[in-house]
């Protein structure tokens, strides 16, 4: 009896101790398991950060693209009257834009295109002389200025209501103002020419305060942006001027922008440098005195003569671009030569011809040529111009503006110098 209870004692410890082993085993593996899945759930989560990482790398320049279009959608109410910023072209092209990166945009600014417009009025070739843009970039970036930039016909009423809207800058004459049937049109070119001491320099002098004036008194409410050739800017002069029309002298001296130019390469140049300031402020004037002066001694004689009219025939057009993209009145200054005449035209004194032949003739619209009268009147005449009949007006400069002596019309004006 007491060896079975011995064995039931021995089997019940034996069972106890087997069910403790399988107990701590079940623990450990347990405890294992849970060691393996969260070394899998730490394994799983660092690929997913990872790729995350890679995928928030890779887009990164997507997404500045989109930050830039979203600004660019927005960005109508900021711009300038007239100017298209080229952040309008980074946009989706179904939102009228080229899909263009901020490289891309700094490879435009580079090159000196600082607006929509410039690239609408250029031709799509140049577009592939830019660094980074092949030709089927040029063409969606065309395209899309095309779209921002519409140039569609219009008929005639419209462009004469648009003539009729369009700014012109008084030249503080009220005679030479009512010659020019109101002043100095924006947009255009207008070429000042004749000899020395004739009075070019003040009459460009005087649109660059005269064009900071109210639109109702004859200005702009605009800025001026004088590139002098010549070294003939003088501030002080401006100066007399704004006391004249009883503006602040040093408002308007900050309101006019001044380069001087000291070749003609650097001429050149500095037309670049003027697409830029353009399209951060507004301005309403753009003066080269002169305009053909650096030309005339950076290429002399015959053997430069044909490339001397491609610079300046490149220069103009130049211009002309500048008064189309921004609607700015461009006044040139132009130097004479003399001209000995054969025949009766000797005996009627000296004669003299504007420099830069049939190049400068056909680029401008409107020719004024300055000659000196008695005394110190001067003689404004209608040379050329599209829209203008031929007559005079005659003023005369003193120290603080310029003075109108007596109206002349070109059937009696040679009985206004008697």
């Amino acid at each position: 009896m007491e060896q079975q209870v011995q064995a039931y004692s021995i089997a019940t410890l034996t069972s106890v101790l087997l069910l403790l082993l399988l107990l701590l085993f079940a623990f450990l593996f347990g405890l294992h398991a849970r060691t393996l899945l969260s070394l899998r759930t730490l394994a799983i989560g660092e690929v997913r950060q990872n790729k995350r990482v890679r995928r928030e790398t890779g887009l990164e320049a997507w997404f500045l693209a989109q930050q830039l279009a979203v600004q660019v959608v927005e960005a109508d109410a900021d711009d300038e009257p007239g100017i298209t910023k080229l952040e309008r072209l980074c946009a989706s092209v179904d939102q009228k834009g080229a899909g263009l990166s901020k490289t891309d945009l700094n490879a435009l600014l580079d090159h000196g295109i600082h607006c929509v417009e410039t690239i609408a009025f250029m031709p799509q070739r140049k577009l592939c002389e830019v660094k980074g843009i092949g030709e089927q970039k040029a063409a969606r970036i065309y395209a899309a200025a095309k779209q921002l930039v519409p140039m569609r016909m219009v008929s005639a009423a419209e462009m004469l209501q648009l003539r009729r809207n369009m700014v012109q800058i008084t030249t503080g004459s009220a005679k030479l103002d009512h010659l020019l049937k109101g002043g100095v049109e924006t947009g255009q070119i207008t070429e000042v020419f004749g000899e020395f001491r004739c009075g070019k320099t003040q009459l460009c002098h005087t649109l660059c305060v005269a064009c900071q004036l109210p639109i109702s008194k004859g200005g702009g409410e605009s800025k001026a942006l004088y590139i002098d050739t010549e070294g003939t800017f003088r501030p002080e002069r401006l100066a007399d001027i704004a006391r004249r029309y009883g503006l602040n002298e040093e408002d308007v001296l900050e309101n006019v922008t001044y380069a001087r130019a000291y070749n003609a390469e650097h001429q050149d140049r500095l037309l670049v440098e003027a697409a830029s300031v353009f399209c951060e402020s507004r301005y309403a004037v753009l003066i080269v005195d002169s305009a053909t002066g650096l030309f005339r001694t950076d290429y002399s004689g015959r053997g430069e003569l044909a490339e001397r009219q491609q610079a300046l025939n490149r220069y103009l057009r130049k211009l002309q671009r500048i008064a189309d993209e921004h609607g700015v009145a461009v006044v040139i200054t132009n130097q004479v030569m003399a001209s000995p005449e054969s025949g009766p035209a000797a005996y009627m004194g000296p004669q003299v011809k504007p420099i830069g032949g049939h190049i400068i003739g056909h680029a401008s619209q409107t020719r004024l040529y300055f000659r000196k009268g008695k005394g110190e009147t001067r003689i404004c005449k209608v040379y050329d111009s599209p829209s203008l009949p031929e007559g005079e007006a005659m003023f005369a400069i003193d120290a603080g503006h310029e003075k109108v002596l007596q109206p002349c019309s070109s059937e009696a004006g040679r009985q206004c110098l008697l």
